[in-house]
Parts: C-alpha cells; sequence; structure tokens
C-alpha cells in the first residue's frame, strides 16, 4: 500500500493548489501562472537528478510536456476562470474511467469490475459533494474542462507507456521543463512582460511549484509505474475531497450532510480500486525505479 500512499500525494496537493491559486495568484496572467509554475520545478526536479534525456526521450519530452503541462495546465486555469469550482472539479472527475479505458488500449490493461465499481461510486460521491443546483454553466468552460481531462489522461497513460527505461524523477522532470519552455515564450508573446509579483505572490509560487508541481508529479508518475492506471485514477479523486475539506477547514464552510455523504462514497470508490497484491496482473513493476532517487543512468531507450 505504500505506493498508494504514495500516489496519493499528488492528488491532496494539487486540491490545495486550487486555494493557493485563488487567493494569491494573479488571476489575469494564465500563460505566465501555467509557465511560472512548471518550468522552475522541472528545473528544481533536474537539479537534482542531473540528467539530460537521450534518444527517443528528446521526442517524448516534449509531446508529454505539451500535453501534461503546457495544454493541461492552461485549459485547467480556463475552466477555473469560467466555471464555478464544483462544475469543474465534477467534469475532471471523469478521469478515472477515461485514463482505464485509455490504459486498456495503450498498455493493454483491462479494467476490473472492482475498478469500474470503484469509478461509478467515486463519481457519484463527487457529484453528491459539489453539484450545488449552479446555475448559469459557461459551455466554453465545460469544454475546456473536458479537453484538460481527455489530454491530461492520454498523456499520463502515454507516459506510463513511455515507462521503462527512464528514471521517474528524471522522465517527471524533463516533461515538466519542456512543458515551462514550450509556455514561457507564448506567454511572453501574448501577455507581455512578466508579472510584478507581491512577496505572498512569490511564496504562493514557491509551494505551487516546489510542491503542488514538483512532488505532486513526481508522486503522481511513480504510482503510476506501480500501480495499475485504474488505481491511480481512483486516488485522483482525492483531489475534489481536499478542496471540500480545505474550505471547511480554512475558509470556515460548513461541511454538509449531503459533502459527507459524498465524501464517503469517493472514499469507498478508492479502496475498491485499490491493488489487492503486489503481483496483480497489470501492475508494472520493473527491476529498477527512481521513486526516492535518481540513479546515473541513461534515460531511455527507443521502444
Amino acid at each position: 500500500m505504500r505506493w498508494v500512499a504514495l500516489t496519493a500525494v499528488a492528488p491532496v496537493a494539487w486540491g490545495t493548489n486550487y486555494f493557493v491559486t485563488h487567493e494569491f495568484l494573479p488571476a489575469d496572467r494564465p500563460l505566465y501562472g501555467a509557465a511560472l509554475r512548471a518550468l522552475p520545478a522541472g528545473l528544481i526536479l533536474l537539479a537534482l537528478c542531473r540528467q539530460r534525456p537521450r534518444g527517443a526521450w528528446w521526442w517524448r519530452s516534449a509531446v508529454l510536456g505539451l500535453l501534461n503541462v503546457g495544454v493541461f495546465f492552461v485549459l485547467v486555469y480556463a475552466a477555473s476562470q469560467l466555471l464555478p469550482t464544483s462544475v469543474a472539479s465534477t467534469v475532471m472527475a471523469v478521469s478515472p474511467l477515461t485514463m482505464m479505458l485509455i490504459a486498456w488500449s495503450l498498455v493493454s490493461e483491462r479494467p476490473g469490475i472492482a475498478h469500474l465499481a470503484g469509478a461509478a461510486i467515486g463519481l457519484a460521491g463527487v457529484c453528491l459533494m459539489l453539484l450545488t443546483g449552479v446555475g448559469g454553466v459557461s459551455v466554453p468552460g465545460v469544454l475546456a474542462s473536458a479537453v484538460a481531462m481527455l489530454v491530461s489522461s492520454f498523456g499520463h497513460i502515454l507516459a506510463k507507456r513511455w515507462s521503462a527505461g527512464a528514471d521517474v524523477l528524471a522522465s517527471t522532470a524533463w516533461q515538466l521543463t519542456a512543458g515551462g519552455l514550450f509556455l514561457l515564450p507564448i506567454a511572453a508573446a501574448v501577455e507581455g512582460p512578466p508579472p510584478e509579483l507581491s512577496t505572498p505572490a512569490l511564496i504562493a509560487f514557491g509551494y505551487v511549484a516546489v510542491v503542488a508541481t514538483a512532488l505532486a508529479f513526481a508522486a503522481w508518475f511513480t504510482g503510476l509505474r506501480h500501480l495499475p492506471a485504474g488505481t491511480v485514477g481512483l486516488i485522483g479523486l482525492l483531489n475534489p475531497v481536499t478542496g471540500v475539506l480545505l474550505g471547511t477547514a480554512v475558509a470556515g464552510e460548513v461541511l454538509t450532510a449531503q459533502q459527507l455523504c459524498g465524501l464517503i462514497l469517493v472514499l469507498i470508490g478508492v479502496v475498491l480500486g485499490r491493488p489487492m497484491r503486489a503481483g496483480r496482473r497489470g501492475v508494472i513493476t520493473p527491476a529498477v525505479v527512481g521513486a526516492a532517487s535518481c540513479p546515473r543512468r541513461p534515460g531511455g531507450r527507443p521502444g
């Protein structure tokens, strides 16, 4: 269960990211916000690993960086601006089912009954927690959230398929760096000079880059290396749970009976999707995985 616990770091950190971004970061600079989140995180991991891509990982890093970082970060920001958090989070909660179907196609991981049941129960729980009859839903916002969910699901499973032979932290660093480098010139062209940041905003960007991006993505891709995609997708449902609990603890919001029931359903869904044993079919368990360290070895070969 240690890989489940490690993977859970990612959605919990992403759940706190909504609050930090909304409260402390500039709302009118989505491209710079995404670039300043991704690039420092990638450079931090590169400094730790001191590995550069080799062979196929040059173009793989560019593709994954574009999908998992560049496009995804901007679409999530757009969705969060156009939609209530409840609606945006509910659309993203469909990702476990999407990841299962994509994993079935790309990495031959056929979803089990428990995974499908967990996804359905978890989605019902998220809807119960977050959907409160909000009106005036923006169609472009829903489309942005849905495309973000599809892009990230495909990108994460693609990273799982290409994971053999590459250190987890190094490949995560390459994706984040590539995505940040992709976003930076576009941000400069579209949004002009970088925004002036106050001290709280700088601290918030530090948290977002180090905890909600570098640490979170390393944990997430480590989970994808060791666990079935269905299990990882269900663990991702802890993201909206964290948002609700954070609102209760920090913003003084009241946890209603409806939200409490939804939270319980989400946790049941996550438990249903947990791996029953280490040797379960469909789990990718390479002999050497750099989950906690970065061995000095080549960064992967064409597959």
